[in-house]
């Protein structure tokens, strides 16, 4: 447990509210992870009950904010040296750091206790395990050791619709591996946009993050492989018949203008400038624009791909295509 932190806010002598601990949770990562799970879990072959799914995604949500609190107390030290970070609850003072792990822990097991009532235990123990991945091995090791620390933990991240679709069969299948490696394909251009034009952030915290550790125009080029990488794969649902026409759209449609944004920044200068004047997760110098459009794009990308499957899978939108099981 870290403690030696100096915080630039003032500690707050009020007991903290019900929001700074949301926050702590990071509900917009939550958002995405509960989406992605619920998608795993339409396009599974099997279901449960209803209610055990909504309480099994629920407990899935619960446990991303339980790994979000627990990196947040981690990283407090660091958080309060970034701009975009700096008003979170424990550098700000509104949570006290020993109160975030307690937190972060509770939930967890709390998480754990209740995907294994709802659902089966091997789905609890992988959400015990991802939890475990995002707060100890990538938060712990990784983050401030590597320039791969997003690489190798953007499997924390990968892990949700995969779980959906544990919490449905019980058992992984290539469908399920697919969908967890579209996100992990998809981590590191996602989250290498931000560095670039945040990198000054990264760089006054000391974590080297691919920018800071290996420059700006080696950071273009990685992006741009892992997309041409990400948007090709990406159809492989369409191939084993788990994607339909509707999905099979999203990817090829989605994924040329992904392309297209990896190679503006490619072409650009971006992250040559350091990072954004003010805190604002949006705000970019000139040059910098082609890293922040990738960044912004890649998420509504990715919601695309999984909200194809939703309608495909759970609103009767499924039309076969001529490529559904080649694989």
């Amino acid at each position: 447990m870290r403690s030696d932190i100096a915080m630039t806010g003032h500690a707050s002598s009020k007991p903290a509210e019900w929001r700074d601990y949301v926050s702590l949770m990071k509900p917009r990562v939550m958002t995405l992870v509960v989406f992605t799970a619920f998608a795993g879990y339409v396009a599974a072959p099997v279901s449960i009950h209803p209610l055990m799914a909504a309480i099994a995604i629920f407990a899935l949500a619960l446990g991303a904010g339980a790994a979000g609190a627990l990196n947040m107390a981690y990283d407090a030290d660091i958080d309060q040296k970034m701009r975009r970070t700096r008003l979170r609850p424990v550098p700000l003072g509104k949570v006290r750091q020993e109160d975030a792990y307690g937190f972060g822990l509770v939930a967890s097991a709390l998480a754990i206790v209740l995907m294994s009532l709802a659902a089966n235990v091997f789905a609890a123990a992988m959400l015990a395990f991802s939890i475990f991945f995002y707060a100890v091995i990538y938060t712990m090791i990784l983050k401030r050791r590597t320039p791969q620390n997003i690489v190798i933990g953007g499997a924390a991240g990968a892990f949700p619709p995969m779980i959906g679709w544990v919490i449905a069969t019980g058992g992984v299948s290539m469908d399920a591996v697919i969908l967890f490696s579209i996100i992990f394909l998809w981590t590191p251009p996602h989250s290498w946009a931000l560095a670039l034009y945040k990198s000054g952030d990264y760089s006054a915290a000391g974590v080297p993050m691919m920018p800071v550790a290996k420059g700006p125009k080696r950071t273009r080029l990685e992006i741009l492989i892992y997309s041409l990488i990400l948007t090709p794969f990406a159809l492989a649902p369409v191939l084993t018949g788990l994607g339909g026409l509707l999905y099979g759209l999203a990817a090829l449609l989605g994924g040329a203008v992904f392309l297209i944004l990896a190679w503006r920044i490619f072409d650009s200068r971006a992250g040559e400038a350091g990072s954004a004047e003010d805190g604002a997760l949006y705000a970019v110098r000139v040059g910098d624009k082609a890293a922040r459009d990738l960044f912004a794009y890649s998420i509504g990308y990715l919601a695309t791909l999984f909200a194809a499957l939703i309608a495909e899978h759970a609103m009767g939108a499924y039309i076969a295509t001529p490529l559904g099981g080649l694989l």
